[in-house]
């Protein structure tokens, strides 16, 4: 009897150890698992200015390239994810279908809660948006502290954090600020910056890290005075991948030190991407003046008795691959490199047509060979026949052909989404001025940028749009200096 006792005994102790050691395993094997690194590592973002956009089909944004760059020293192949909006993001990661979101989000009480935030930290208010004191003959009033917005037009986006932040300064100041509330579907931030540069308007406030990023395509404003308390943003991860954010952390604390960070922060914030000279326009023929945005500057200086620059007889030899008039390749010419053939651009974009490296791949030639003006057109001859073809159900004639530079410019996935839009939106009308370029437009807001027909994400298609009025106006800029439009440009309705 007592042996059986024993033995039973024994057998229950057994068991016991035998079910602690199991769960002491399977407890270890979930502390690896979340100490591990993932084998691929999945990362989710919203499309946007400073996250991720395409741009002449290359993957680009601050917050991707530095999320590249983490992967790249981790030895990690990276799968992207591009969400609608950011409760989508935090599923993705929440569920375990996703690693890492990069857009970053607000860190708060209650955020901290479900989710481990990890990585680089930004601290990020609201600005206000005005012209420079340097800029001219201005005589809108310098801000230089919040008291001074008493009684000034301040123009913002209806039910943004702008707008509640106006209506607490007014309780604050005891005062009245002339405020303008616009509706975002017809306005987003990115136009309010444009209509302050372009004296539309004279003030804005907007987020910190888009007005940095606005800084360099607009060196006409300030954006120094800040009107708003900071955030603190960053990306996260779930709480279960602690070994991937104690990773992140590493390797955040060393990015002040590290080179190749920096200079992606100063590609981003930094390097001037201007689009609107400073300069006023040369005497030039009324009908180059009236309703042009843009203003003459060193295309004149190129001009010579009947040649335009040092490369005209490449334009003239590879323009009739296409049918379109040497000065219009031209034109392009000097909207991407200024006839620099050796300039390499924020973007990557490189010689004298501008041309990405992977393009460059695509019609065989490396990056060093896109640095020969010969190289550069030929390739850029090539990229624009096969563009051409893309939109080839759009009737020949100018419709088309503007859509083809923006499509050079922006990329061809962006044009097709505008299309897409505008089957949606406008009954598939392609007319330029009354179509596609409104919609460019449009694809710089979420709304438009994220409904579903949208396959390319954020674009910034106001610049695309000034692209295209650029490179056609210095073409009429050209043709007015006498230079000799041949046959094949008279054929495309180019005379």
């Amino acid at each position: 009897m007592l042996l059986g006792i024993a033995g039973l005994f024994v057998a229950l102790f057994t068991g016991l150890m035998l079910q602690l050691k199991l769960q002491r395993t399977a407890q270890q094997r979930r502390l690896e698992a979340e100490l591990r690194l993932p084998d691929t590592l999945r990362v989710v973002t919203l499309s946007g200015a400073t996250t991720f956009f395409t741009y002449k089909d290359e993957p680009m944004g601050y917050q991707y390239e530095l999320v590249r760059l983490f992967a790249q020293e981790q030895g990690l192949p990276m799968e992207l994810f591009v969400a609608h909006h950011m409760d989508e993001a935090v599923a993705l990661v929440r569920s375990g279908k996703a690693d890492l979101c990069i857009t970053p989000h607000a860190v708060t009480r209650s955020s901290k809660d479900e989710l481990r935030f990890a990585g680089p930290e930004e601290l990020s208010g609201l600005v206000l948006v005005q012209r420079r004191r340097a800029a001219g003959t201005d005589s809108t009033h310098y801000i230089r502290n919040v008291s001074e917005l008493l009684g000034r037009p301040v123009t913002v986006l209806r039910g943004t954090r702008a707008a509640d932040r106006i209506r607490h300064l007014e309780a604050q100041l005891g005062g009245p600020i002339k405020l303008a509330l616009i509706d975002s579907d017809t306005t987003n931030s990115e136009d309010l910056i444009d209509q302050v540069a372009t004296h539309k308007i004279d003030y804005t406030i907007i987020d910190q890290e888009l007005a940095r990023l606005a800084k360099t395509y607009y060196p006409n404003i300030d954006v120094s005075l800040e009107v708003g308390f900071k955030q603190r943003l960053r990306w996260f991860t779930s709480p279960e991948r602690r070994g991937l954010a104690e990773a992140l952390d590493r390797w955040a604390a060393q990015l002040p030190r590290q080179e190749q960070a920096s200079e992606i922060y100063r590609r981003y914030f930094e390097l001037n991407k201007s689009e609107l000279p400073e300069e006023e326009p040369h005497q030039l023929p009324k009908t180059l003046t009236d309703n042009k945005r843009y203003r003459w500057r060193g295309e004149l200086a190129h001009i010579h008795e009947g040649g335009i620059s040092p490369f005209d007889h490449i334009f003239q030899s590879e323009a009739k691959r296409i049918g379109w008039p040497w000065q219009l390749l031209a034109s392009i010419a000097y909207q991407e490199s200024n006839f620099k053939p050796s300039i390499v651009g924020w973007s990557g974009a490189r010689g004298l047509m501008g041309i990405m490296p992977r393009t460059g791949r695509i019609y065989g030639a490396s990056p060093e060979q896109l640095l020969d003006p010969q190289v550069s057109v030929r390739v850029a001859v090539d990229c624009l026949l096969a563009t051409e073809r893309i939109f080839k159900s759009i009737p020949a004639g100018d419709n088309r052909l503007r859509i083809t530079l923006a499509a050079y410019n922006a990329g061809p996935a962006h044009l097709e989404d505008v299309l897409r839009l505008s089957a949606k939106y406008r009954k598939g009308g392609h007319d330029w001025d009354e179509d596609i370029e409104p919609l460019l437009h449009l694809k710089s807001e979420a709304k438009y940028y994220n409904d579903p027909v949208c396959r390319a994400g954020y674009l910034r298609g106001k610049g695309v749009a000034r692209y295209v009025d650029q490179v056609m106006s210095r073409y009429q800029l050209y043709k007015s200096k006498g230079t000799k439009i041949p046959e094949e440009g008279k054929r495309h309705g180019l005379d």
